[in-house]
Formats: C-alpha cells, sequence, structure tokens
C-alpha cells in the first residue's frame, strides 16, 4: 500500500500495462503528475490512474526515462541493506548457473533489479559501470555492500559512456577500492584471457559471448579431407595405428592437419581466436581496425601458445572482406580469359597480363562478431544495411559448406529484423543457408520476459551452400 507522506508519481489512463507486465522503466509521457518533492536521484512511489500502488523506483526529471523501478513494494532507501540483499541475489544466482568461472558478470542491470548498475568480475577485481543518476547517488551504499557480499581486491569504475548525458551525468573513470592492476588474466572455457580494465571496450571484455564462442568447437575440424588427405593404418614407433596420408602418399606431419582455415572479423581481443585454435583450427586470420585490439589479441594468442597458426590483420573489415571478394572475382574472370573456368570466355576483356594481387582468399569458417551499429532507433536503416554488406561478403569468401558466425548486439535491430538481413545477404550472393545453432548473451547476462531491451545479442551459426551446387 502507498505510504501518505511520500512523494509519488500517477500515471496517465491511457498508458500501456508495460509496468505490470514486468517492464522497470516509466517514461516521462507515461507520467500524469508527480505529487511531493522527490529530489532528482532519489525514490518516490508509482501508482496507476486510480491511486493504485504498483512500485517504487527512483526519478530523474531530466531523463526520458524519467523513473527506473527498484522494488514492487515499498522502499524507504536504497541503503547498504537493500544493495547487500540485492548483491547476495546475484551472488546465488551465479553461483548456480555460472559456478565454474570465478570471472563473469556479475551484477546485469535491469535484470538483476538493480537498474542502471552493472558489475563484471575480473581474476578479483571488480569493473563496475554506472549508467543513471540514481546509482550515482547511491555510490556509497552500493559501493559498501558490493565490497562487503564479494570481498574483491579491487573495485574499478569505468562510467566513461555517452549514455551518463543523458542522464545529466558526466563521464568518469578510476580506482575506488584496494588495487586495480589495469591488465589482468582470466581464464574462459580453459583459455587464458588478458583483460585491460582501462583501455579495454566496455568494462574490458565482453562476457555474454562465453558459450557461444564454445559453440564454434563442432566447425573446426573435419576438413582434412577436402584437401585430400585421408587416414590409413601404418606402422609406428607405437605400433600399427591411423596415420594421415595426402593425396601423393606422405605421411602429413601437421598436427592441424584436419582443421578448418578461419577468419575472424571485428577480433577486438581475439577471443574466437583463441577458441578456434584450441578447438583445433589450421589457420586463424584475426582481424580488427585498432591496433591496440590486435596488440591484446597477439599477447593473448602468444599466452596460449597459438602463435603458429595465427597470423594478425589491422585493417578495416568491410574493406578488407570487399578486396578479398573483388579479388575472387578478378581471379574467376582471369581463369575464364584463359579458359580454364569451363573455357567460358568472360562477358568483358580481361587484361591477362596484368599481376593478381594477393586478395581473393577464401576459408572454411568466418566470425563476424562487430559491435552495436545501431545505438537509436534513427540508426536502424544504416546498421541494416552494414550488416547485410558484411554478410553478403563475408558468404562470398566461405568454402562451399563452409560455416558463417555472425553476431548482432544492436538493440534496436531486432532478431527478426537480423535474420531477415542474413536472408536477404544470402539470396543477393547466391547461397542457402541452413541454420545451426540461434542464441543471444550467456546465463551471466539474465533476461527479464517483457523487457526487450534486455535481448540485444543476436548470434547464429550458418551452413553456407551455392544454390548452383545444389
Amino acid at each position: 500500500m502507498p505510504t501518505d507522506n511520500k512523494p509519488f508519481a500517477v500515471l496517465t489512463r491511457s498508458r500501456r500495462p508495460r509496468l505490470e507486465l514486468g517492464h522497470p522503466w516509466i517514461f516521462a509521457n507515461e507520467i500524469e503528475r508527480v505529487e511531493g518533492e522527490p529530489g532528482p536521484g532519489g525514490l518516490l512511489e508509482v501508482r496507476d490512474h486510480r491511486g493504485q500502488f504498483l512500485a517504487t523506483g527512483y526519478w530523474n526529471p531530466a531523463s526520458q526515462i524519467a523513473i527506473r523501478i527498484v522494488a514492487y513494494g515499498p522502499l524507504d532507501a536504497m541503503d547498504e541493506a537493500f544493495f547487500e540483499a540485492r548483491f547476495r541475489a546475484c551472488q546465488d544466482y551465479r553461483r548456480r548457473f555460472v559456478p565454474d568461472d570465478d570471472s563473469c558478470r556479475l551484477v546485469f542491470g535491469e535484470a538483476d533489479f538493480l537498474p542502471g548498475l552493472v558489475v563484471d568480475r575480473f581474476d578479483g577485481v571488480l569493473v563496475v559501470q554506472v549508467l543513471t543518476l540514481g546509482m550515482d547517488q547511491a555510490r556509497d551504499a552500493w559501493l559498501s555492500a558490493l565490497v562487503r557480499v564479494f570481498a574483491p581486491r579491487g573495485v574499478y569504475e569505468r562510467s566513461d559512456v555517452g549514455v551518463r548525458t543523458l542522464e545529466g551525468l558526466e563521464e568518469r573513470t578510476g580506482v575506488l577500492y584496494g588495487e586495480c592492476p589495469r591488465y589482468l588474466r582470466i581464464l574462459e572455457n580453459g583459455l587464458t584471457v588478458q583483460v585491460d580494465i582501462e583501455g579495454g571496450q566496455k568494462t574490458g571484455y565482453f562476457f555474454d559471448q562465453r558459450e557461444n564462442r564454445a559453440a564454434i568447437a563442432p566447425l573446426m575440424s573435419g576438413w582434412g579431407k577436402r584437401s585430400g588427405i585421408s587416414l590409413e593404418e601404418r606402422a609406428t614407433e607405437e605400433g600399427v595405428r591411423p596415420v594421415p596420408i595426402n593425396a601423393n602418399g606422405s605421411v602429413v606431419t601437421f598436427p592441424y592437419w584436419d582443421g578448418a582455415t578461419v577468419l575472424e572479423c571485428f577480433a577486438h581481443t581475439g577471443s574466437f581466436t583463441l577458441h578456434a585454435c584450441k578447438y583445433g583450427a589450421k589457420r586463424v586470420t584475426c582481424l580488427d581496425i585498432s591496433e591496440h585490439g590486435i596488440d591484446t589479441a597477439r599477447t593473448n594468442v602468444a599466452d596460449n601458445g597459438f602463435e603458429d597458426r595465427v597470423e594478425f590483420v589491422v585493417a578495416d573489415a568491410f574493406e578488407y572482406l570487399r578486396e578479398q571478394v573483388k579479388g575472387r572475382e578478378e581471379r574467376a574472370a582471369r581463369a575464364g580469359a584463359e579458359g580454364g573456368a569451363n573455357g567460358v570466355k568472360p562477358a568483358a576483356k580481361v587484361d591477362t597480363s596484368k599481376p593478381l594481387g594477393k586478395q581473393g582468399r577464401t576459408w572454411d569458417v568466418i566470425i563476424l562478431d562487430p559491435p552495436a551499429f545501431a545505438k537509436t532507433k534513427r540508426a536502424v536503416p544504416g546498421a541494416i544495411r552494414g550488416y547485410k554488406d558484411i554478410n553478403l561478403q563475408a558468404m562470398k569468401l566461405i568454402n562451399e559448406g563452409g560455416y558463417l558466425v555472425t553476431a548482432s548486439c544492436s538493440y534496436h535491430v531486432r532478431p527478426e529484423l537480423f535474420m531477415e538481413t542474413l536472408l536477404e545477404a544470402a539470396r543477393d550472393a547466391g547461397k542457402v543457408l541452413r541454420r545451426i545453432v540461434w542464441n543471444g548473451a550467456g546465463r551471466d547476462h539474465p533476461q527479464l520476459v517483457g523487457v526487450e531491451e534486455g535481448h540485444y545479442l543476436k548470434f547464429g551459426i550458418f551452413e553456407v551452400r551455392s544454390r548452383k551446387a545444389l
């Protein structure tokens, strides 16, 4: 029941009942009036147009999202006791569903009933993002509770995100508690990964793709037959055993002869590259536009002993993919001009005296894990063009029967729209897609049903076949 001495907001009669369906945001245009004098960032009760109590939230009159719900009953204050209870619930959830990972997302904002607060744990150091005025003002309370519940050796803030300006807040970073080394090493799926909590993207690493990175394991082996390699029983020092033999009858000594060739674009710290190598890839091209990202990827590859199978490219992924497609088309045209493509001459004259470039490579598996292309609804059309472009070019460069691993973390690009974009790209590339995996974020990123904003990540693995080959 509402109390008489607390400020409260009355919602409009015509609003959609999103709050009753579990959505924790109240927009300014859903509020009929506010009574009392709630301070910006302070708590107030939320009532429907009949005066019926619905929830308690903190409010920011300067934000489009005017109220963010923190409790569905009366709440006097977001004090240490409140945060401690919430954090212990977060801890219990991770212990149940992410039991073997000391490094993971501990607090996921609205999905953990703590809107505006994100906490990641890296080898005992917590990295926090504070996104809203209400959470910024409660800093002392949640910091004390965070230290008490999780006993970290350090807490570092990475609130250097533009969304804070919408809340009237400045960006800020720095040590909040204890010791916070810039570089930390964590374990993910048995791999060592270096995390830069000061200079890395977001909090330093993307935990949301952990399960998806492991999902590429079946794609990384089973390719030797295409290279003419088969297993034959041969006498060895260990006795008679299956030995890989190439088309010339020679023994293949390279241990990863059965592995895939892989291209990872938008590699950031090379997390998919590491997993590809772990699961048996023969050769991986690790590409990112950021020198810093590639430097971190080099360190991660070296730490895991994969240097002999990885090449690094600093380039724009869009340009790189287009260059490879152009090179492939030039090679196909050259082959046709020289009678090498079924003796069919090209429609246009080809200068066969011009030396071919290094472009025109293909891969068994191409991985696309780009940053968000659409931060707002208005950016969606441009984002769709971007997603179609990179996936279209990638499909043209995947060997017949190979695999496209692709993702979108743009919330405003809904799953059905992303899938539609992939289908249009496949149509234009003359490909048929067979879906193998279709996932979202990992289990340490829980999702509230009815809160579409939390369903931001779309991840798919598709077999890519040419229409002409079927």
